[in-house]
């Protein structure tokens, strides 16, 4: 894992395991998880224009105690000594699964949720995976509470986890990712190129063709990128995040457009009532042409969708899995999707019995969506919080249990 994210994770634990701590305790129990020589809290190096003599390593997790009282995380109690506030206790103290341990969270007759990082959670052999669904931690500048790489490390840490994927892929197996979208350059208004890196990895490493890029309009989006929209004036808020669909075999992709086929508009049921256009016309200088009598005249399933998925992230399905995960003293997963656009990705790219994938399941949205629509799914997460509250909207699914084990561990 990334320095960045060890850091941040290792600074968290030590406010989750104390509740409170004075700065050289904080120092010397991250120092003790990142297997830092004591000699390094007490180095001093020239740091910035001035040559001013600091310990960089401390000035680090100084950083991240700054980061957490930004998200509202951690106080100052007095001086030198910080504490986790209210919100800090509830999403802090996350429990997280080490190395390469797999634990059996919950299943169902269709699929299991693992307590395990997707790299150990994935076996290289197995059933073909057809669809890999999920939005991986974006490379935010404040991290959440589950941690997050930095944007330069992003896309070398995302290729490493996806990798025992992409070799299970099915022929014509499709790979689809939801990023974040306002992510920035450090200081700077320009947004950072990390997705177009990506899409660039993926062709190269991995040998992945890129079918779509989807955006994902949200217009229920808090306002945002705040600095740069509202502070300093030279953003517009931003609406939408960009879903990428890669494929391992373009020729053999399992794609159907007929299985997401929407209603037909009002004006087109009219249309087709009125025995279809009735003029000829002719636009784009002629690349596209309508003609009297055929055009809009056959009765067909539906209309194929657009490749943009206008919706909120709020849905009926989140908003009972928050509920249920609070009334279990759990915290709720703080980046959720909608369970209908999960849905529509697994109908558009798999048939009953294919097997789904989702190697950083957060709530599980991607298995129930796959449970739902007679998939098989594999789910890998390594916050156990987030996998108990999400396993709670399986509960009804034919074959569900608890593995004993996991349930220990609360």
């Amino acid at each position: 894992m990334a320095e960045q994210l060890s850091l941040f994770q290792a600074v968290t634990e030590a406010f989750a395991e104390a509740g409170e701590l004075d700065n050289a305790t904080l120092y010397r129990r991250v120092a003790d998880r990142l297997g830092w020589a004591r000699e390094q809290l007490e180095a001093r190096e020239p740091v910035g224009r001035t040559g001013a003599r600091h310990n960089t390593a401390t000035r680090r997790v100084r950083w991240v105690q700054q980061t957490l009282k930004g998200m509202n995380l951690v106080e100052r109690a007095s001086r030198g000594v910080w504490r986790l506030t209210g919100e800090g206790r509830a999403r802090l103290q996350l429990r997280q699964i080490r190395g390469g341990h797999v634990m059996l969270a919950c299943s169902t007759d269709l699929g299991v949720a693992l307590w395990a990082d997707c790299r150990a959670g994935l076996p290289a052999d197995g059933e073909p995976v057809v669809l890999a669904l999920t939005s991986p931690p974006y490379p935010l500048r404040r991290p959440r509470a589950y941690g997050n790489v930095t944007e330069t490390q992003w896309v070398d840490w995302l290729c490493t986890a996806i990798e025992p994927i992409v070799r299970r892929l099915a022929p014509g197996g499709s790979l689809v990712l939801n990023l974040g979208n306002d992510v920035f350059l450090p200081g700077s208004p320009a947004r950072s190129l990390y997705r177009e890196r990506l899409v660039l990895a993926l062709a190269e490493r991995f040998g992945l063709s890129l079918m779509d890029t989807m955006p994902w309009v949200n217009y229920a989006k808090p306002p945002g990128p705040t600095h740069w929209a509202s502070i300093e004036r030279v953003h517009l808020n931003t609406a939408w995040e960009p879903i990428y669909w890669f494929t391992n075999d373009p020729a053999r992709v399992r794609a159907d457009n007929r299985q997401v086929l929407e209603p037909h508009t009002e004006r087109h049921r009219r249309l087709l009532a009125a025995g279809g256009e009735r003029r000829d016309r002719a636009h784009a200088d002629g690349a596209h042409c309508v003609r009297a009598g055929s055009s809009f005249s056959r009765l067909t399933e539906g209309r194929i969708p657009r490749n943009v998925r206008q919706m909120g992230h709020h849905c009926a399905s989140q908003r009972a899995y928050k509920a249920a995960a609070r009334a279990a003293g759990l915290p709720v997963h703080g980046a959720p999707f909608p369970l209908r656009l999960a849905e529509f990705y697994i109908r558009f790219l798999t048939v009953p019995g294919d097997l789904v994938v989702d190697p950083f399941a957060g709530s599980l949205t991607t298995a129930l969506a796959a449970e739902l629509l007679g998939r098989h799914w594999i789910a890998t997460e390594v916050i156990w919080e987030y996998l108990a509250g999400g396993g709670l909207r399986l509960e009804g699914a034919p074959g569900f249990e608890w593995a004993e084990p996991f349930l220990q561990v609360a």
